[in-house]
C-alpha cells in the first residue's frame, strides 16, 4: 500500500476509574486505562509499536512504555495543555497513514484530586515563570483570571450574558444526571451558578472545572486491522492543530479561540462542513470555553454564541447540537488535560454504546459525524479531530 494512503481508524477507547479514587497511582490508571482499551478493540498488545503519552514524569513516553511492557517504535511527549491528545491523536493517524507505526496507543492517567487531599501538590500549580511568562506571574495572573478576562472581552463586545454563560453549566448538568460514571449528577440551575462563590470575575463555582482523579486510553490502528477488532471502526477523518499564544499582550483578539485555525482544517480535511456534525465534544475548563469554541468551530457566527447556547440547545435530550454528552469537565470528569476523555466520549457516541445519554437521529440510529476539540493553556493551542462511522 502506498505511503500515506492508509486509512487509520480509532479501535479501542475506555476510561480507567475515574472521580474520586484515593488508593492508586497515575501509573496504575495509565495502566488501567490500556488494559481496558485494547480489550474493547479485541487486540494483543503485541501489535501496539506506537504510544504517546504526557503528563506523568520527565519522561513521559518512555516511563509509561516500560510500566506497560511495551517498546514501541514511534513514540509522541506532545504536551500543549489540554489539546495535547486531540494533537496526539492527529500526529498518530499522521504516522500510521505514512506506514511508520501500525497500532498506537494514546494513555493518561492522573491523581490530581486525591494528590491535593493528601497534601502532594497545591490547588494552585505553578506553570513556572521563566521565559514570556516572567512578565504576567508577579501580578498574580493566574489560569482561571486569564480565561475569565477573556469571557469579559466577549461579553463587552458581543453582549454575552453571564446568564447565557450559566446555561453552559446547566446542560453539561443536564447530560451528566444521564452518565452513571459521572461525578456530579444533581440537576443545578442558572441561579445556582449565579450565587455561586466568585472565583474570577465574571466565573463562580460552577462556571470552572471540577476536579477530579482518572484516566483515558484511546488506540488507533490501520485499516487492515479492523478485521481482527471486536468493535466496529471509527474513522478519523480529518485533524487540524494550531498555536496561538502565550503571553495575554501576544493574543490579538481575546474573543477569538485557536480552533477557529484548527477546526477550519480538520473540517477542510475531512471533506465536511461544521453542519454535518452531529455532536460535539469540546474543551470545558471554564463555560467561556465552550461558548467561544463553538463559534470558532463555524457552529454559529462570532459573537452569536450566547444565543446559540440557550434553550437547551446543547443538551441529549432535546438539543440539536448535543455537546459534551457526558457531562464534560464541568461536572463528569476534570483530572487535568482532559482532551483525550473528548475522543473517548465521542467513539461511545458513534458506536451507539452511550447508554441513556446515547444521541440518536430521528430514526433511532446512532450518530455517524462528530468532532471533538481540545484547548490548552490559556486559549494557547487547539487540536481538533473529526471522527466518523
Amino acid at each position: 500500500m502506498p505511503p500515506g494512503s492508509r486509512k487509520v481508524a480509532i479501535t479501542g477507547v475506555a476510561l480507567a476509574d475515574c472521580g474520586r479514587v484515593d488508593d492508586t497511582t497515575p501509573y496504575a490508571l495509565h495502566a488501567q486505562a490500556a488494559r481496558r482499551a485494547l480489550a474493547d478493540a479485541g487486540l494483543d498488545r503485541s501489535l501496539v509499536d506506537g504510544l504517546a503519552s504526557a503528563g506523568t514524569g520527565t519522561l513521559a513516553p518512555v516511563e509509561i512504555s516500560e510500566y506497560l511492557g511495551l517498546r514501541p517504535t514511534w513514540v509522541d511527549s506532545t504536551s500543549v495543555g489540554g489539546s495535547t491528545w486531540e494533537v496526539m491523536a492527529a500526529h498518530a493517524a499522521d504516522a500510521i497513514a505514512a506506514g511508520h507505526a501500525n497500532a498506537v496507543l494514546l494513555v493518561y492517567g492522573s491523581t490530581a484530586r486525591a494528590d491535593i487531599r493528601a497534601g502532594r501538590r497545591t490547588g494552585t500549580l505553578s506553570f513556572g515563570a521563566r521565559g514570556p511568562l516572567q512578565f504576567e506571574v508577579p501580578y498574580g495572573h493566574t489560569l482561571i483570571a486569564k480565561y475569565a478576562m477573556a469571557a469579559r472581552r466577549h461579553m463587552i463586545e458581543h453582549g454575552t450574558t453571564i446568564e447565557q454563560l450559566a446555561q453552559i453549566a446547566v446542560q453539561a448538568r443536564a447530560n451528566a444526571a444521564l452518565n452513571p460514571e459521572a461525578m456530579f449528577r444533581d440537576p443545578i440551575t442558572v441561579d445556582d451558578v449565579l450565587s455561586g462563590p466568585m472565583i474570577a470575575d465574571p466565573f463562580t463555582k460552577l462556571h470552572c472545572c471540577i476536579r477530579s482523579d482518572g484516566g483515558a486510553a484511546v488506540l488507533l490502528a490501520a485499516e487492515e486491522y479492523v478485521r481482527d477488532c471486536r468493535t466496529a471502526p471509527v474513522w478519523v477523518l480529518g485533524t487540524g492543530e494550531y498555536v496561538s499564544h502565550v503571553s495575554m499582550s501576544e493574543w490579538p483578539d481575546f474573543t477569538v479561540s485557536p480552533a477557529a485555525v484548527s477546526g477550519r482544517l480538520a473540517f477542510e480535511r475531512a471533506g465536511v462542513r461544521p453542519d454535518e456534525i452531529e455532536l460535539a465534544q469540546i474543551y470545558d475548563a471554564f463555560t467561556y470555553m465552550t461558548l467561544v469554541t463553538l463559534e470558532d468551530l463555524g457552529f454559529c457566527a462570532k459573537g452569536e454564541g450566547g444565543a446559540f447556547v440557550e434553550k437547551g440547545r446543547l443538551k441529549v435530550e432535546g438539543g440539536d447540537l448535543p455537546v459534551n454528552t457526558d457531562g464534560g469537565g464541568l461536572s463528569a470528569q476534570h483530572p487535568g488535560m482532559r482532551g483525550l476523555f473528548l475522543l473517548v466520549e465521542a467513539v461511545r457516541q458513534l458506536r451507539g454504546e452511550a447508554g441513556a445519554r446515547q444521541v440518536r437521529r430521528p430514526d433511532g440510529s446512532a450518530p455517524g459525524l462528530a468532532v471533538a476539540s481540545g484547548t490548552g493553556g490559556w486559549f494557547c493551542s487547539s487540536g481538533t479531530v473529526v471522527l466518523g462511522r
